[in-house]
């Protein structure tokens, strides 16, 4: 699950940085401006970007628990 959230921002942000540097949104250019399947692909993206902030979580997490049974 962690690599395809990985994948998905990475499309997600080369879509975001054709916009920002030559405003060419590649997912409208292939499936049309705001198309159900448009729409899919935003939707996983953002899905994609809400699950990759447990990883924030997740290392937190894991150095806390790393720190307390270092110093046992």
């Amino acid at each position: 699950m962690d690599i395809l959230a990985l994948i998905l921002l990475i499309i997600g942000g080369l879509n975001w940085g054709l916009v920002g540097l030559f405003d060419f949104n590649l997912v409208s250019f292939i499936f049309g401006s705001m198309s159900i399947i448009s729409r899919i692909i935003y939707t996983l993206v953002s899905l994609g970007a809400i699950w990759s902030i447990t990883f924030f979580f997740r290392e937190h997490i894991l150095s806390r628990y790393q720190l307390k049974e270092s110093s046992r």
